[in-house]
């Protein structure tokens, strides 16, 4: 691939441009570097005609002096310009860090099925950061080599119009073979980042799955595939190698010729009489300096290679659009919502439908108990009503209007559900339970645990909604957190609660309590009631029983547990834990 710098800009100008009087100051700095290192050699030359022709040796002092001081004022303007530019590449690039970040969290769950939580740390941080060094060494060191290249040809001109024009001529030439080959290892570079982000998704997928890895004796399957994704790596790195290593040879190639240039013209210019001692060593040490830019070129050309994968990869990241945007949509009220299916249909692949010609209307306030084996698409139907997916056909309207017209974050805003696996962020209580929302005063978060009976046990925790909680649950029991999680729904006061399963793994003493913070939930709310036990249903107005993505059966709660005909009598006679297992 032949990437062009816009790529590289248009990915960091935004980051950028904020900075435009660092980089003012900047590009100042490394003028003034530049400048330095061309002048410095002209008052070596100085000396030394001024040392052959016998001057003063105050004279020769003086002239010593000043190429010291200059040398000392070069060296301390080159550490500011490596301060600075390393300083602002990290903050534009700490910036893009973020703004990746935030378009990773706004994407589709589409994507986020498709690409591993490793591989997405990958791209926002691994290949972040080489582009931190992308800009605070490669980009730096591009340009002060390249205009410290056209300051010694300019002054070569100045001194023999003959030599500047062979060193022109012999660095067009570098150059464009420098051009030619800078892209030949992107591909590489780029299939080996690809691998690596395989790999930190392979081990985090092995890492979150540690116990059970370790208690069905799949460890050494596992070390087995990390030798595999390392191997693939190896295999990307020596293709990427060799093809720096062509890189190298050519320069060497190109600098040998030019010093076998430099030696040359200097003998015969000196020989003819038209430059002194002092200007063939002006020429040499130029020759000296080019050699510093072209080897420089080299080796930021290399790094060019992993540079360019990067930005190749980052803006395809960045390419990728978010599906569900509706930002101007209808506001939802925080009321009961009613909620309707019409003849929906939806599949995850596109090929195998989950849900099929789904119809239902549920009105506002009422609950519904949900219903169906492993796999037949309820927890998908809470999926689709969060519109974490769009269904493929048919539609769902939430108070009468489509869900696709309705405003996303005020749909999600109004629309909560409890899970038995609850999330929490190794963060403080406080913001646990307000999903970091610093709006929601303390004094309501505190009346909420009361009315969820946690009262005493916030006053156990040594900082109060201050305390940092632990995640993964390891600082609470099940039934803490699932109260917690029921805190959560109740600070956000939503018109619909979904529940799925919220009560499937508690022991009998602390369901109790999780039964009475249901009660006070559902009050004045449509509510959804995922279950596969009847104890869970009682408060239900109506049933509806899926079977592989179809409704097997839907109406009253209290008719179809009448009728010895529906699917619903069959289940309370039978068991509904058996037969739905």
């Amino acid at each position: 691939m032949n990437l062009s710098f816009k790529s590289y800009w248009d990915l960091l100008s935004d980051h950028i441009r904020p900075q435009k009087g660092r980089f003012v100051l900047l590009a100042t700095l490394l003028f003034g570097s530049i400048g330095l290192r061309i002048f410095a050699p002209q008052i070596m030359r100085k000396f030394i005609d001024s040392a052959l022709a016998g001057e003063a040796l105050q004279t020769l002092t003086w002239t010593a002096i000043a190429f010291i001081s200059i040398a000392l004022i070069q060296q301390a303007v080159a550490v500011s310009v490596t301060y600075l530019g390393e300083n602002v590449a990290w903050t534009a690039t700490n910036d893009l860090r973020a703004e990746l970040a935030e378009h990773a969290l706004h994407l589709d769950m589409k994507f986020h099925n498709d690409h591993t939580p490793g591989e997405l740390i990958e791209r926002i941080d691994g290949d972040v950061t080489e582009l931190a060094t992308f800009f605070s060494q490669f980009a730096l060191n591009l340009i002060a080599n390249g205009l410290l290249l056209v300051g010694i040809l300019i002054a070569l001109f100045i001194e023999d119009w003959r030599a500047g024009l062979a060193f022109t001529a012999y660095s067009v030439l570098t150059i464009g073979i420098l051009g030619r080959l800078k892209d030949i290892a992107v591909p590489h570079q780029k299939a080996r980042r690809e691998a690596e982000a395989n790999l930190y998704g392979f081990v985090e997928e092995q890492l979150s799955g540690t116990e059970d890895i370790r208690s069905s004796g799949a460890v050494d399957f596992s070390i087995r595939e990390l030798f595999r994704h390392q191997s693939i790596i190896l295999g990307h790195n020596r293709k990427a190698h060799f093809k720096r290593w062509i890189i190298e040879n050519a320069m060497g190639f190109a600098l040998t010729t030019g010093t076998l240039l430099a030696i040359t013209s200097g003998y015969w210019l000196f020989s003819a009489g038209l430059v002194t001692i002092g200007t063939v060593y002006l020429f040499v040490h130029y020759i000296s300096l080019l050699e510093e830019p072209f080897w420089a070129m080299t080796h930021e050309i290399e790094s060019f290679q992993t540079i360019g994968a990067c930005v190749e990869r980052l803006t395809e990241f960045r390419n990728f659009k978010v599906e569900m945007v509706n930002d101007a949509g209808l506001e939802i009220e925080s009321r009961p919502l009613a909620l309707t299916f019409d003849d929906v249909t939806f599949s995850y692949n596109g090929n195998d439908s989950v849900l099929t010609r789904l119809s239902f209307d549920l009105k506002a306030g009422s609950v519904l108990g949900l219903l169906g084996r492993t796999g037949s698409g309820k927890t998908t139907l809470g999926r689709l009503i969060f519109r974490l997916y769009d269904v493929n056909s048919g539609s769902i309207k939430i108070n009468h209007s489509d869900l696709q017209n309705a405003h996303l974050q005020s749909l999600r805003k109004n629309i909560a559900i409890v899970t038995q696996d609850v999330q929490l962020f190794r963060a403080s209580i406080r913001d646990n339970l307000t999903f970091f929302d610093r709006s929601i005063p303390d004094e309501m978060i505190i009346a909420t645990l009361e009315e969820l009976e946690l009262s005493d046990w916030l006053q156990s925790q040594p900082k109060g909604l201050d305390t940092e909680l632990d995640t993964g649950s390891r600082s609470l029991s099940a039934g803490e957190a699932q109260l917690l999680a029921f805190t959560r729904v109740f600070l956000r006061n939503p018109g619909l609660v979904i529940l799925d399963e919220a009560s499937s793994r508690l022991d009998p003493a602390t369901e109790q309590r999780l039964e009475r913070a249901i009660d006070k939930l559902l009050k004045n709310r449509t509510a959804i009631i995922i279950a596969h036990r009847l104890d869970t249903i009682h408060r239900a107005d109506e049933i509806m029983i899926l079977e592989k993505g179809n409704l097997s059966e839907y109406g009253n709660r209290k008719q179809l547990a009448a009728d010895p005909n529906s699917r619903f009598y069959q289940l309370l006679q039978t068991g509904m834990e058996e037969v739905l297992a």
